[in-house]
This record gives C-alpha cells, structure tokens and sequence, in this order.
C-alpha cells in the first residue's frame, strides 16, 4: 500500500468501511457552518442591527457605535470567509484573534463576566484552521497576478 492510500476506520453501524479523509472534511464542513451561522447571526446581526444588547455592552466600554460596527463587520466577513473552502483557515484564524482581543476586553472591562465564551469559540476556530493549513499555505498562490 502507498502513503497516499486513505485510510479507513470502521463505522459501528455495518462493517463497511468510511475514508478517514472524507469523515474529516465532512466534520469540517459542518464545524465551519455552524460557526459561520453563529458569528453571522448570533454574534454580527445584533451589533450590524444595532440592538439594544450590543450598543449597551459597547457604550459600556466606551467604543461607541463605531466600535460595534467595526467588530460586527469583522465577524460577518470572518462569517462568510468560512463557507468559502480556500478561505476558512485563514477566516478562521482571522475570528482567532478577534476572540483573543474579546477575551483580553471582558478580562479587563467586563470584569471577567462571559470571559469563558471567547476560549471556548477559538477551540474549533483553531481546528477548522488546522484542518485547512495546506489550503492556507497555497493562498499566495491564488492572489498573485497571472503574467
């Protein structure tokens, strides 16, 4: 057998065989929507929207209006970079670091309150980048002129 033969694990349903390679990028898959609907709808909508609960929270902070467009423009473009396959690991990388400045603003601002939430998001942020790392390492690639 070659090193490019995929492997396969067996499922407990039947004794046939699923390629590993496949259930993973299945798996992938239905972690970059799921995240891509919560940034998009649950954590974008509201400060785009400007409801009552994000201008609140971003008033308390002191950033304004204009600090709540700006993250919630940042998550709806980190949103629909994940569905976009040659984008999600940088996208997610991307949502990465915004979580990491969430994290820092409700340690220091928030007094810790929902500081727990930012971590939690960057553990399958940081497996849909993994998973993607050769698509990223081939985006320079994609963007360089043709000529």
């Amino acid at each position: 057998m070659s090193e490019a033969t995929t492997s396969v694990v067996p499922t407990c349903a039947d004794t046939t065989a699923v390629p590993r390679s496949r259930r993973a990028a299945v798996a992938m898959a239905t972690v970059r929507i799921v995240l891509a609907l919560f940034y998009g709808i649950a954590s974008a909508l509201p400060k785009l929207l400007a409801l009552s609960a994000a201008t609140s929270v971003f008033d308390r902070m002191g950033w304004g209006s204009a600090g709540m467009y700006a993250i919630g423009a940042l998550e709806l473009a980190g949103a629909i970079a994940l569905l976009i396959p040659a984008l999600s690991s940088l996208a997610a990388l991307s949502l990465v670091a915004l979580m990491a400045g969430a994290f820092v603003t409700q340690v220091v601002v928030m007094d810790g309150q929902n500081a727990a939430t930012p971590l939690i998001l960057m553990v399958p942020l940081l497996a849909v980048a993994w998973h993607g790392r050769a698509r990223l390492a081939e985006l320079p690639q994609l963007i360089r002129p043709r000529g």
